[in-house]
């Protein structure tokens, strides 16, 4: 293939297709993570248990996200990228406004009307990152696509950055919910200018089976890669979903008076945005996806490591190795395009979108795990006994699974 100029490979990385999905992720972050800013004061503000039912709250959005993901992914293989990026954001938009109204809802069972509508927020968030991604793969020529997908990934995922700054100065938590549904909403006007890709265009009309959810069970290969794929992913909601939203979990043991959850999330998620720019340009250095992911785990493990058994004791260094953990898990549009990149067209959009949600839907249960070990351990031997079990499967199957850099996306399963 001839080498593109400069110019037009400028042109390709900061295409319509990039910077609608960028905006897209941004929106999809910022109501993604809102919840668990917000659930401290949200919840005793509504007099709620910030700790018993906020778990409970949290753990209906996985789910949701969890469901979503299937649904997504099977809608965008069906009916196109773009039905999904439209549908998805109208959903979860909708829901987060709502939220803002919970004051004003009836105090009876509010706990549950909360958990209803975080649910119906994590099926809508489900769809945004995989339609993004499978889009701006198909879109971009394949030399491009790691810079691409992380131009998307490290853009949006300041959304958590905003997130974090609105709560603090919107003056009210429900006021935040609310203009994260504005945001989507007017998000979905700009997107009618993106076209659909061109791959999928060339199987929209053909009569092969398109978005079979089943088929990544009815084949060894394709579940195996299936797995590697979700595996690879867990790292990254470990650390955030116990190490920065349990945050004030850690305070007690490390001797620090007061951890912010909200704050641990924003230090976090400021690493991520700059570990996933990265990440795009450090597999097409390494010419390999596989190896990029595989040294940003080494770097992400030694700071779990130091962060768990080093000398923590202040509020500042624990939001610094917050960072240094963002970082490091920065491989999460890496992670994404990797997914995008094994399978074929008719279920590609159903791999990209499930795959990152079952990563998310998979925190209950590390979360659950942690809880169970802390009835026996300490809270930082239990996040260390969660943390080896999930490094361990991330490590193996980064090494073991296909590579995928280069690889031509035109083709079905």
């Amino acid at each position: 293939m001839q080498e593109l100029s400069r110019s037009s490979k400028l042109k390709y990385i900061f295409s319509i297709p990039v910077i609608i999905s960028a905006l897209g992720y941004f929106v999809d972050i910022y109501d993604l993570l809102l919840f668990g800013i917000v659930r401290i004061p949200s919840l005793k503000a509504l007099g709620l248990n910030p700790d018993a039912d906020g778990t409970f709250i949290l753990n209906c959005q996985m789910v949701g996200l969890l469901i979503g993901g299937v649904f997504w992914g099977i809608f965008g293989d069906k009916k196109g990228r773009l039905s999904v990026l439209f549908g998805s954001i109208l959903v979860y938009s909708l829901a987060n406004m709502a939220c803002g109204f919970l004051p004003y809802f009836p105090k009876e069972h509010l706990v549950y009307q909360y958990a209803g509508l975080r649910f119906i927020a994590g099926i809508g968030l489900a769809g945004e990152l995989g339609a993004g991604i499978t889009l701006v793969s198909e879109s971009l020529p394949k030399n491009l696509r790691a810079i691409g997908t992380s131009v998307v990934a490290g853009f949006g995922l300041m959304g958590a950055v905003v997130a974090q700054l609105t709560v603090e100065l919107a003056g009210g938590w429900n006021i935040s919910y609310i203009i994260g549904g504005v945001m989507g909403i007017l998000l979905l006007l700009l997107r009618i200018s993106v076209s659909e890709s061109g791959i999928y265009k060339n199987i929209e009309h053909k009569s092969v089976s398109k978005g079979n959810f089943l088929s990544f069970f009815t084949n060894k290969d394709r579940l195996i890669r299936y797995v590697k794929c979700i595996a690879v992913g867990l790292p990254t909601w470990y650390c955030i979903g116990i190490l920065a939203v349990l945050a004030n979990q850690f305070a007690p043991e490390f001797g620090i008076k007061d951890l912010n959850p909200g704050k641990a999330i924003m230090w976090a998620y400021i690493g991520i945005s700059a570990g996933d720019l990265m990440s795009g340009f450090i597999s097409h250095a390494l010419k390999s996806r596989k190896m990029a992911i595989f040294y940003m785990l080494v770097f992400t493990l030694v700071g779990v490591a130091v962060m768990l058994f080093g000398n923590t004791n202040t509020e500042t260094k624990y939001y610094l190795f917050c960072v240094w953990l963002g970082f490091g898990t920065g491989y999460w549009a890496m992670f994404v395009t990797l997914a995008a990149e094994q399978f074929g067209t008719n279920i590609r959009n159903t791999a990209t979108t499930t795959v990152p949600n079952m990563v998310r839907g998979l925190v209950p249960v590390m979360i659950l795990a942690f809880d169970f070990f802390k009835n026996h351990f300490s809270v930082v031997e239990s996040a260390a006994i969660v943390g080896v079990v999930v490094f361990g499967l991330a490590f193996y199957s980064s090494l073991t699974i296909s590579e995928t850099h280069d690889r031509d996306l035109e083709f079905i399963e």
